[in-house]
């Protein structure tokens, strides 16, 4: 899948964002020898000594003068070593006498002193494209002399849900209907995957509005993520509108329980996702195929992969490969994946403190306890 245009941004604006561009070290870091420890600077060489103190580094100012024999320099943790010594005695194993210090230990060569380019080697390539943005990631962009990064655009997502019994949150309910979760748990879950989420509503069970709220989210939206609307009920008017717009249909149905009935198709470089009305099986859906899509758009690939662990209990296979919600546990060293309470399509609480979605692969019969199972993180 082809990636959005790239942009360049201030490091400090970049969280989260995907790097489009590696990141090189200008310089080595840190860029000069320095002190790991509050002490002083001296020549290497043995306990006992009694040395004049001539001077003092602290970070940012580094001491002019030059350590010999017999002299030492007082020294501040990161700050630059002087010239002439190679080694710190820690606060910790010397008395101070005025303008004398003894050491009490030993000091050899290099001791406490961090070397220039011990983090980070000038030229060295510090953080790789497709790289996702954290805050250890930025710190590291800044060490490496970098102010600006190139990133991948965020995907301008527009989120529809279908349904006359859509109401918005915390609005009273009329008989037969319902709050409109999946809106706002679709476009969390967009912008959580880096997504720019436009618009995030809902859409009358009509032909005439099905096709007027497609039609102007795809004139905006790099991806287009609807759920409900995708089978062939009576008013399930989202696949007949798409293919009125233009929408070239992809696949039609997947062999996944829950999800079933997941619809995906493109209009240009516009992506579409239909995806089933029942609660969970539109989150489920959205973690298995929108989320590598958006963010395989913005140049970053999809680490949710989290290895298999083994089912703490037996479970029934189906003819389709099943999506469990699960919490994770280890126990004598094995994971274990336990069903995180009833797995019902509209049992929306069973996402809720699940560590991972387990895949149960299609078959006969029943998968005991210790199967193991692929999971994918939530």
């Amino acid at each position: 899948m082809e990636g959005l245009p790239p942009e360049e941004l201030p490091v400090e604006d970049a969280l989260d964002r995907v790097l489009a561009t590696p990141v090189q070290a200008a310089g080595d870091v840190p860029p000069f020898a320095n002190s790991a420890m509050d002490g002083f600077a001296v020549t290497a060489g043995p306990a006992g000594r009694r040395l004049r103190i001539v001077g003092e580094s602290r970070a940012g100012k580094p001491a002019a003068e030059t350590v010999q024999e017999g002299t030492a320099v007082r020294i501040s943790t990161g700050a630059a070593m002087p010239a002439g010594a190679d080694g710190v005695a820690p606060i910790e194993v010397v008395t101070v006498d005025g303008d004398d210090v003894t050491l009490h230990a030993d000091v050899a060569p290099g001791r406490h002193v961090r070397g220039p380019g011990e983090d980070l080697k000038a030229g060295e390539v510090v953080l790789e494209a497709g790289t996702r943005l954290s805050p250890a990631e930025l710190g590291v962009a800044v060490s490496a002399g970098v102010a600006s990064v190139t990133v991948g655009a965020r995907p301008k997502v527009v989120v529809l849900a279908t349904g006359d019994e859509l109401r918005p949150p915390g609005a009273e309910l009329r008989p037969g209907e319902i709050h409109n979760s999946n809106a706002v748990a679709l476009a969390g879950l967009a912008a959580r995957a880096g997504a720019d989420v436009l618009a995030s509503d809902s859409v009358h069970d009509t032909r005439e509005a099905t096709r007027e709220a497609l039609q102007a989210a795809l004139a905006r939206a790099d991806v287009l993520l609807l759920s409900g609307g995708v089978s062939v009920g009576p008013h399930d008017h989202v696949r007949p509108a798409l293919g009125e717009l233009g929408v070239e249909e992809r696949f039609w149905r997947v062999n996944l329980q829950p999800g079933k009935p997941t619809w995906f198709g493109t209009n240009g470089r516009t992506l579409v996702f239909g995806l089933p009305g029942n609660p969970v099986s539109a989150l489920v859906t959205f973690t298995l195929f929108a989320r590598p899509a958006l963010l395989a758009l913005q140049g970053g690939r999809d680490d949710a992969g989290l290895g298999e662990a083994e089912l703490a209990v037996p479970w029934g296979r189906h003819d389709r490969e099943q999506a469990l919600r699960v919490r994770l546990e280890r126990r004598d060293g094995r994971l274990l994946a336990a069903p995180n309470g009833p797995q019902g399509s509209h049992v929306l609480s069973s996402m809720v403190g699940a560590d991972a979605l387990a895949l149960v692969p299609p078959g006969e019969g029943e998968a005991p306890a210790g199967f193991s199972v692929r999971l994918v993180g939530l």
